[in-house]
């Protein structure tokens, strides 16, 4: 598979091009466009149980769309729900990535996915205590609301990132949650709530905008019925 990315980093489409015959995992609902002759089946990934597991404990969707190519090839368009950017993982077989509610859109035939039970402090997190964990060869492809930018940590090396901007990060990568102040108070004043704290060797991956406090806003601005 071969993926161009354009429109970036606001309203990112990707360009999935698959050899003759060549499958590809897409979030159900994420398909723009197809070329001629492209089949697509929609199934839960592993079962019903697995599936009910993606849809309601990792925040993705309950089926996962195949798009086959025909045997001259072809290619399928993807885009995420909210406007943001596409960013591609290139997954070498060793290292595994995580990825955080309703970020995942993709992945080729070599990666593997599950949802996986990312403790109690995801779930403290706001990011819903399961994940969307990718293995295997190939590529992933994550979708962000707003930009994307990649932090490399070195070894030892620590960053503090709100909960709501987490994309993804790899397997390599430690990390801890925390509030982001001390005391009740100062979370009121500062308007933050809790962080982050990663530390390399590895890679994190972190969207400008908080999909949470965009429902926040969203909310807020509904009239109440009288």
């Amino acid at each position: 598979m071969q993926v161009s990315v354009r429109h970036q980093p606001a309203f990112a489409v990707a360009r999935l091009a698959l050899a003759p015959g060549e499958p590809v995992q897409v979030e159900s609902g994420a398909m723009m466009a197809t070329s001629s002759g492209v089949t697509v089946q929609s199934q839960a990934q592993g079962g019903i149980m697995k599936g009910l597991g993606r849809a309601f404990l990792g925040g993705e969707s309950f089926f996962i769309s195949t798009f086959t190519a025909p045997q001259n090839g072809g290619w399928v368009d993807v885009a995420a729900n909210l406007p943001g950017d596409v960013q591609i993982v290139n997954l070498d077989g060793a290292t595994g990535w995580c990825v955080t509610r309703g970020c995942w859109l993709a992945s080729s035939h070599g990666v593997q996915t599950e949802t996986r039970w990312g403790g109690m402090k995801n779930l403290m997190g706001g990011e819903g205590g399961f994940l969307s964990h990718a293995t295997g060869q190939g590529q992933l492809l994550v979708a962000c609301y707003g930009a994307m930018e990649t932090v490399t940590l070195q070894p030892g090396e620590t960053i503090t990132i709100d909960t709501g901007h987490v994309v993804a990060y790899a397997d390599t990568v430690q990390y801890q949650i925390r509030k982001a102040a001390q005391g009740a108070i100062q979370s009121m004043k500062s308007g933050e709530g809790l962080v982050f704290d990663f530390a390399g060797p590895g890679q994190v991956m972190v969207q400008t905008r908080n999909p949470s406090a965009l429902i926040s806003w969203l909310v807020s601005h509904v009239p109440s019925r009288s």
